[in-house]
Protein backbone atom coordinates (compact mmCIF):
# COMPACT_ATOMS: atom_id res chain seq x y z
CA UNK A 1 0.00 0.00 0.00
CA UNK A 2 2.82 2.53 0.76
CA UNK A 3 4.54 1.46 -2.54
CA UNK A 4 1.09 2.07 -3.83
CA UNK A 5 0.58 5.59 -2.31
CA UNK A 6 4.87 6.70 -3.12
CA UNK A 7 4.18 6.02 -6.82
CA UNK A 8 1.07 8.01 -6.90
CA UNK A 9 2.88 10.59 -5.66
CA UNK A 10 5.68 10.35 -7.84
CA UNK A 11 3.60 9.93 -10.90
CA UNK A 12 1.62 13.51 -9.79
CA UNK A 13 4.54 15.14 -9.60
CA UNK A 14 6.02 14.58 -13.03
CA UNK A 15 2.47 14.92 -14.34
CA UNK A 16 2.44 18.34 -12.43
CA UNK A 17 5.94 18.72 -13.93
CA UNK A 18 5.20 18.27 -17.07
CA UNK A 19 2.22 20.65 -16.96
CA UNK A 20 3.97 23.42 -15.68
CA UNK A 21 6.63 23.15 -18.61
CA UNK A 22 3.98 23.21 -20.95
CA UNK A 23 2.53 26.45 -19.40
CA UNK A 24 5.97 27.64 -19.07
CA UNK A 25 6.59 26.82 -23.16
CA UNK A 26 2.70 28.12 -24.36
CA UNK A 27 3.91 31.17 -22.80
CA UNK A 28 7.66 31.53 -24.04
CA UNK A 29 6.30 30.97 -27.66
CA UNK A 30 3.18 33.20 -27.40
CA UNK A 31 5.34 36.03 -26.19
CA UNK A 32 7.98 35.08 -29.26
CA UNK A 33 4.77 35.38 -31.58
CA UNK A 34 3.62 38.47 -30.09
CA UNK A 35 7.55 40.33 -30.57
CA UNK A 36 7.98 38.68 -34.41
CA UNK A 37 4.14 40.08 -34.95
CA UNK A 38 5.27 43.83 -33.55
CA UNK A 39 8.37 43.35 -35.64
CA UNK A 40 6.53 42.44 -38.56
CA UNK A 41 4.16 45.63 -38.23
CA UNK A 42 7.15 47.76 -37.47
CA UNK A 43 9.24 46.61 -40.24
CA UNK A 44 6.22 46.29 -42.79
CA UNK A 45 5.13 50.18 -41.82
CA UNK A 46 8.82 51.27 -42.29
CA UNK A 47 8.61 49.60 -46.37
CA UNK A 48 5.07 51.23 -46.20
CA UNK A 49 6.37 55.05 -45.67
CA UNK A 50 9.18 54.55 -48.07
CA UNK A 51 6.61 53.59 -50.73
CA UNK A 52 4.19 56.24 -49.82
CA UNK A 53 6.73 59.42 -50.04
CA UNK A 54 10.04 58.82 -52.20
CA UNK A 55 8.55 56.04 -54.31
CA UNK A 56 5.37 56.96 -54.52
CA UNK A 57 3.00 56.73 -58.10
CA UNK A 58 3.35 60.70 -57.77
CA UNK A 59 6.74 61.54 -56.73
CA UNK A 60 7.79 59.17 -59.62
CA UNK A 61 5.56 60.70 -61.91
CA UNK A 62 6.98 64.52 -61.08
CA UNK A 63 10.54 63.31 -61.81
CA UNK A 64 9.25 61.75 -64.70
CA UNK A 65 7.86 64.76 -65.82
CA UNK A 66 11.21 66.57 -65.14
CA UNK A 67 13.58 64.21 -66.88
CA UNK A 68 11.17 64.33 -70.26
CA UNK A 69 11.32 67.86 -70.02
CA UNK A 70 15.06 68.02 -69.49
CA UNK A 71 15.71 65.72 -72.85
CA UNK A 72 13.59 68.46 -74.75
CA UNK A 73 15.87 71.52 -73.47
CA UNK A 74 18.56 73.13 -75.10
CA UNK A 75 22.09 72.53 -73.12
CA UNK A 76 24.99 75.33 -73.81
CA UNK A 77 28.20 75.67 -72.54
CA UNK A 78 28.89 78.52 -69.71
CA UNK A 79 31.74 80.41 -69.30
CA UNK A 80 32.79 82.53 -66.48
CA UNK A 81 34.02 84.74 -66.42
CA UNK A 82 32.65 85.77 -69.60
CA UNK A 83 34.70 89.24 -70.30
CA UNK A 84 38.09 89.39 -69.11
CA UNK A 85 40.73 93.19 -69.18
CA UNK A 86 43.60 92.46 -72.12
CA UNK A 87 46.60 95.03 -73.24
CA UNK A 88 46.68 95.30 -76.62
CA UNK A 89 49.69 96.45 -78.59
CA UNK A 90 49.63 99.67 -76.76
CA UNK A 91 49.76 98.14 -73.40
CA UNK A 92 46.12 99.55 -73.40
CA UNK A 93 43.46 97.43 -71.09
CA UNK A 94 40.17 96.61 -72.51
CA UNK A 95 37.54 94.84 -72.24
CA UNK A 96 37.32 91.53 -73.79
CA UNK A 97 34.94 88.89 -74.50
CA UNK A 98 36.35 85.25 -73.54
CA UNK A 99 35.61 83.30 -76.47
CA UNK A 100 37.82 85.72 -78.74
CA UNK A 101 40.81 84.58 -76.61
CA UNK A 102 39.94 80.83 -76.23
CA UNK A 103 41.67 78.69 -78.59
CA UNK A 104 38.56 77.35 -81.29
CA UNK A 105 39.95 73.85 -81.67
CA UNK A 106 40.34 74.14 -78.09
CA UNK A 107 36.68 75.12 -77.31
CA UNK A 108 34.97 72.31 -79.88
CA UNK A 109 36.72 70.24 -77.93
CA UNK A 110 34.95 71.06 -74.61
CA UNK A 111 32.05 71.71 -76.46
CA UNK A 112 32.40 67.73 -78.03
CA UNK A 113 33.11 66.68 -73.81
CA UNK A 114 29.73 69.16 -73.04
CA UNK A 115 27.63 66.98 -75.71
CA UNK A 116 29.21 63.56 -74.29
CA UNK A 117 28.04 64.25 -70.39
CA UNK A 118 25.22 65.51 -71.72
CA UNK A 119 23.91 62.33 -73.41
CA UNK A 120 25.65 60.40 -70.48
CA UNK A 121 23.62 62.25 -67.90
CA UNK A 122 20.14 61.93 -69.49
CA UNK A 123 20.64 58.42 -70.42
CA UNK A 124 21.52 57.93 -66.00
CA UNK A 125 18.46 59.63 -65.98
CA UNK A 126 16.34 57.25 -67.87
CA UNK A 127 17.86 54.41 -66.54
CA UNK A 128 17.86 55.20 -62.45
CA UNK A 129 13.84 55.99 -63.32
CA UNK A 130 13.68 52.67 -64.56
CA UNK A 131 15.32 51.02 -61.67
CA UNK A 132 12.95 52.97 -59.28
CA UNK A 133 9.99 51.66 -60.65
CA UNK A 134 10.93 48.13 -60.45
CA UNK A 135 12.11 48.66 -56.96
CA UNK A 136 8.33 50.31 -56.39
CA UNK A 137 6.92 46.98 -57.95
CA UNK A 138 9.32 45.01 -56.32
CA UNK A 139 8.89 46.25 -52.67
CA UNK A 140 5.13 46.46 -53.14
CA UNK A 141 4.74 42.96 -53.96
CA UNK A 142 6.93 42.12 -50.79
CA UNK A 143 4.39 44.10 -48.81
CA UNK A 144 1.31 42.77 -50.36
CA UNK A 145 2.24 39.03 -51.06
CA UNK A 146 3.90 38.23 -48.18
CA UNK A 147 3.34 36.54 -45.08
CA UNK A 148 4.67 37.23 -40.95
CA UNK A 149 7.64 34.38 -41.64
CA UNK A 150 8.28 35.04 -44.77
CA UNK A 151 8.34 38.87 -45.04
CA UNK A 152 11.15 38.90 -41.99
CA UNK A 153 13.31 36.17 -43.58
CA UNK A 154 13.22 38.37 -46.50
CA UNK A 155 14.35 41.36 -44.04
CA UNK A 156 17.93 41.84 -45.10
CA UNK A 157 17.29 41.62 -48.35
CA UNK A 158 14.44 44.47 -48.00
CA UNK A 159 17.26 46.30 -46.36
CA UNK A 160 19.66 46.34 -49.01
CA UNK A 161 16.64 47.66 -51.40
CA UNK A 162 16.06 50.04 -49.59
CA UNK A 163 19.41 51.61 -49.36
CA UNK A 164 20.02 50.99 -53.01
CA UNK A 165 16.92 52.64 -54.20
CA UNK A 166 17.71 55.40 -52.02
CA UNK A 167 20.96 56.21 -53.06
CA UNK A 168 19.22 55.79 -56.42
CA UNK A 169 16.90 58.90 -56.01
CA UNK A 170 19.61 61.15 -54.15
CA UNK A 171 21.74 60.26 -57.94
CA UNK A 172 18.40 61.27 -59.72
CA UNK A 173 17.83 64.30 -58.08
CA UNK A 174 21.08 65.37 -58.04
CA UNK A 175 21.77 64.33 -62.43
CA UNK A 176 18.59 66.60 -63.05
CA UNK A 177 21.28 69.30 -62.57
CA UNK A 178 23.64 70.06 -65.16
CA UNK A 179 27.26 70.16 -64.07
CA UNK A 180 30.75 71.77 -64.17
CA UNK A 181 32.86 70.44 -67.36
CA UNK A 182 36.71 69.92 -66.30
CA UNK A 183 39.26 71.90 -68.28
CA UNK A 184 41.78 69.44 -68.86
CA UNK A 185 43.69 71.37 -71.49
CA UNK A 186 44.67 75.33 -71.17
CA UNK A 187 41.99 77.28 -73.31
CA UNK A 188 44.25 80.63 -73.52
CA UNK A 189 47.29 80.85 -74.86
CA UNK A 190 49.44 82.90 -72.86
CA UNK A 191 51.10 84.87 -76.10
CA UNK A 192 47.49 86.50 -76.66
CA UNK A 193 47.34 87.85 -72.83
CA UNK A 194 50.19 90.19 -73.54
CA UNK A 195 51.42 89.74 -69.99
CA UNK A 196 47.76 89.83 -68.10
CA UNK A 197 46.97 87.47 -65.58
CA UNK A 198 44.12 85.79 -66.46
CA UNK A 199 41.54 84.14 -64.01
CA UNK A 200 40.52 80.37 -63.60
CA UNK A 201 38.05 79.83 -66.77
CA UNK A 202 35.24 77.55 -65.27
CA UNK A 203 32.63 75.45 -67.94
CA UNK A 204 29.44 74.56 -66.92
CA UNK A 205 26.65 73.04 -68.61
CA UNK A 206 23.23 75.38 -68.46
CA UNK A 207 19.93 74.81 -69.94
CA UNK A 208 17.20 76.45 -71.47
CA UNK A 209 13.98 75.69 -71.94
CA UNK A 210 11.97 74.51 -75.01
CA UNK A 211 10.11 76.13 -77.58
CA UNK A 212 6.36 74.79 -77.23
CA UNK A 213 3.91 76.14 -79.65
CA UNK A 214 0.60 77.52 -78.29
CA UNK A 215 -2.14 74.96 -79.94
CA UNK A 216 -5.20 77.46 -78.94
CA UNK A 217 -3.73 80.46 -80.59
CA UNK A 218 -1.90 79.07 -83.23
CA UNK A 219 -4.14 79.46 -86.37
CA UNK A 220 -4.25 79.46 -90.41
CA UNK A 221 -6.12 81.21 -92.62
CA UNK A 222 -6.71 81.17 -96.15
CA UNK A 223 -2.88 82.69 -97.20
CA UNK A 224 -1.09 83.11 -93.67
CA UNK A 225 -0.89 81.52 -90.02
CA UNK A 226 -0.35 83.45 -87.19
CA UNK A 227 1.52 81.32 -84.52
CA UNK A 228 2.41 81.68 -80.75
CA UNK A 229 4.72 79.51 -78.75
CA UNK A 230 5.76 79.74 -74.98
CA UNK A 231 8.38 78.38 -72.16
CA UNK A 232 7.56 76.63 -69.68
CA UNK A 233 8.64 78.97 -67.20
CA UNK A 234 7.32 81.45 -68.96
CA UNK A 235 10.86 83.54 -69.19
CA UNK A 236 10.16 87.52 -70.23
CA UNK A 237 13.77 88.05 -71.94
CA UNK A 238 13.05 86.84 -76.04
CA UNK A 239 15.75 85.68 -77.81
CA UNK A 240 16.29 84.63 -81.10
CA UNK A 241 14.74 81.71 -82.40
CA UNK A 242 14.29 79.83 -85.67
CA UNK A 243 10.67 79.17 -87.29
CA UNK A 244 10.60 76.84 -90.60
CA UNK A 245 7.70 76.71 -92.65
CA UNK A 246 6.84 73.66 -94.83
CA UNK A 247 4.32 72.52 -97.71
CA UNK A 248 3.08 68.92 -96.85
CA UNK A 249 2.70 67.10 -100.34
CA UNK A 250 1.43 63.91 -98.84
CA UNK A 251 4.47 61.82 -100.83
CA UNK A 252 3.20 63.44 -103.87
CA UNK A 253 6.30 63.07 -106.27
CA UNK A 254 5.49 65.39 -108.47
CA UNK A 255 5.12 68.25 -106.71
CA UNK A 256 8.24 69.95 -105.57
CA UNK A 257 8.85 70.42 -101.88
CA UNK A 258 8.87 73.60 -100.12
CA UNK A 259 10.09 75.31 -97.27
CA UNK A 260 11.81 77.96 -95.65
CA UNK A 261 13.28 79.69 -92.61
CA UNK A 262 12.50 83.00 -90.74
CA UNK A 263 14.61 84.08 -87.39
CA UNK A 264 12.33 85.68 -85.42
CA UNK A 265 13.15 87.55 -82.16
CA UNK A 266 9.46 87.11 -80.00
CA UNK A 267 6.89 84.83 -79.08
CA UNK A 268 4.32 85.67 -82.28
CA UNK A 269 4.86 85.88 -85.95
CA UNK A 270 2.28 85.98 -88.56
CA UNK A 271 3.64 83.56 -91.87
CA UNK A 272 2.18 85.19 -95.15
CA UNK A 273 2.38 84.11 -98.82
CA UNK A 274 0.94 80.37 -97.90
CA UNK A 275 -1.39 78.81 -100.45
CA UNK A 276 -5.00 78.40 -99.52
CA UNK A 277 -6.49 74.80 -98.82
CA UNK A 278 -3.20 73.27 -97.89
CA UNK A 279 -1.54 71.70 -94.53
CA UNK A 280 1.95 73.18 -93.79
CA UNK A 281 4.01 71.77 -90.76
CA UNK A 282 5.64 74.28 -88.43
CA UNK A 283 8.55 74.21 -86.63
CA UNK A 284 10.64 76.17 -83.71
CA UNK A 285 13.58 76.12 -82.32
CA UNK A 286 16.04 78.19 -80.67
CA UNK A 287 18.59 79.96 -82.53
CA UNK A 288 22.09 78.23 -82.86
CA UNK A 289 24.94 80.16 -81.28
CA UNK A 290 28.79 79.03 -80.76
CA UNK A 291 27.91 78.03 -76.80
CA UNK A 292 24.92 75.43 -77.87
CA UNK A 293 26.29 72.09 -77.69
CA UNK A 294 23.35 69.81 -77.45
CA UNK A 295 19.60 69.82 -78.87
CA UNK A 296 17.68 66.77 -79.68
CA UNK A 297 14.04 67.52 -79.34
CA UNK A 298 11.96 70.44 -81.36
CA UNK A 299 8.15 71.31 -81.33
CA UNK A 300 6.08 71.54 -84.84
CA UNK A 301 2.52 72.08 -85.43
CA UNK A 302 0.42 71.35 -88.65
CA UNK A 303 -2.06 73.76 -89.97
CA UNK A 304 -4.20 73.65 -92.92
CA UNK A 305 -5.15 76.84 -94.89
CA UNK A 306 -8.77 77.78 -95.48
CA UNK A 307 -10.16 77.17 -99.00
CA UNK A 308 -12.26 79.97 -100.78
CA UNK A 309 -14.77 77.43 -100.85
CA UNK A 310 -14.83 77.72 -97.00
CA UNK A 311 -14.91 81.25 -96.72
CA UNK A 312 -17.76 81.81 -99.20
CA UNK A 313 -19.99 79.41 -96.83
CA UNK A 314 -18.91 81.64 -93.66
CA UNK A 315 -19.69 84.64 -95.61
CA UNK A 316 -23.20 83.34 -96.68
CA UNK A 317 -23.97 82.24 -93.09
CA UNK A 318 -22.90 85.59 -91.91
CA UNK A 319 -25.32 87.18 -94.87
Amino acid sequence: FLTEQLSFGIMAMILNEFETSSESTAHSEEQQDSASWERYLERRSLVLQFLHSSLSRHHLQHHQNKVELLKKCHFYLEIEPKHVNVRDQNHVMHRTDILQLIDPCQFQRMKTVGKNQTEIQLSLLTGLLEQLERGQEELSCYVETSDMITFLSRWDLIMQRLSKLSEFMETLVSLQVPGKLYVKHRLVSHADLRGTRLPNIRLSLCTKMPLIFDRKESFADKNWAKLKWFTENQESHLEQCELQVKLLTNGNQTEPGYGRSQVVTSNTYVVQDLQPGRSYEFTIRRSDTRTLVFEKWCDSITLKTKTNAVEDADSSACA
